[in-house]
């Protein structure tokens, strides 16, 4: 039995789907700013001299990358509202995501921390940098360039994540080519389009994380010449 692709009724609701990608971009961008800030916090707390930081992000992290992303999303959407606290599914959404990439980016940049020799410390005091100065200059940075290749991926992995927010119904690409599917009756042809608009943001975040880092890290940019 034969199947003949035709896209013409679902490249008519080309504009929805449009908009559908351009939500995922926009809860795609601040869940990776937000969770990278609190990856780079968490790492910090991690090894932390006070007990209770690095009890509290040990915590978090373990909970966070033992369960799956879906229970916590429904835990956020649905258990909040119980709890009265009142959230709309896109704000769920992007806090689920945002905490979701907080603890992997912990790992990540915690095991980029650990690569630093304690001596690089040691110097960076004898040469009279302060405590924060030494944190930011000499740990966190270096540490950061050696994790930006696995940190992109994650950040990758988080924009392909927000497709599990149609769930509970965040309009984003996902949720609208469900919705043109039941308009058009054409799933396969409605989510192919949908795989390429996935595969293009997926190409552009990679390119603009790669034009980060390369702006990030004169050092990385020296060692390439």
């Amino acid at each position: 039995m034969g199947y003949t692709l035709v896209f013409r009724d679902v490249l008519a609701q080309w504009e929805a789907l449009l908009l559908g990608a351009v939500q995922t971009l926009w809860i795609s961008t601040a869940a990776i700013l937000l969770g990278g800030g609190i990856g780079v916090l968490g790492a910090v707390a991690r090894g932390s001299r006070h007990a209770a930081l690095r009890w509290g992000s040990t915590v978090y992290v373990e909970a966070v990358r033992n369960t799956p992303f879906l229970v916590q999303l429904f835990l956020i959407f649905f258990g909040l509202p119980g709890a009265g606290v009142q959230i709309s599914a896109v704000q769920a959404g992007l806090l689920a995501l945002t905490l979701n990439l907080g603890a992997y980016a912990t790992e990540i940049v915690r095991a980029g921390i650990e690569a630093t020799h304690s001596g690089q410390v040691e110097a960076g005091m004898a040469l009279g940098l302060r405590r924060g100065q030494v944190i930011r200059l000499v740990v966190l940075m270096p540490a950061l360039q050696r994790v930006w290749p696995a940190l992109s991926s994650q950040f990758v992995l988080t924009m392909l994540a927000s497709s599990i927010l149609s769930a509970v119904s965040v309009e984003e690409l996902t949720s609208v080519a469900a919705l043109v599917d039941s308009r058009t009756y054409r799933s396969f042809e409605v989510y192919l389009v949908a795989a390429g608009f996935y595969l293009v943001l997926t190409f552009a975040f990679r390119a603009a994380f790669a034009a980060a880092g390369f702006l990030l890290f004169p050092a990385r940019r020296a060692g390439k010449r």
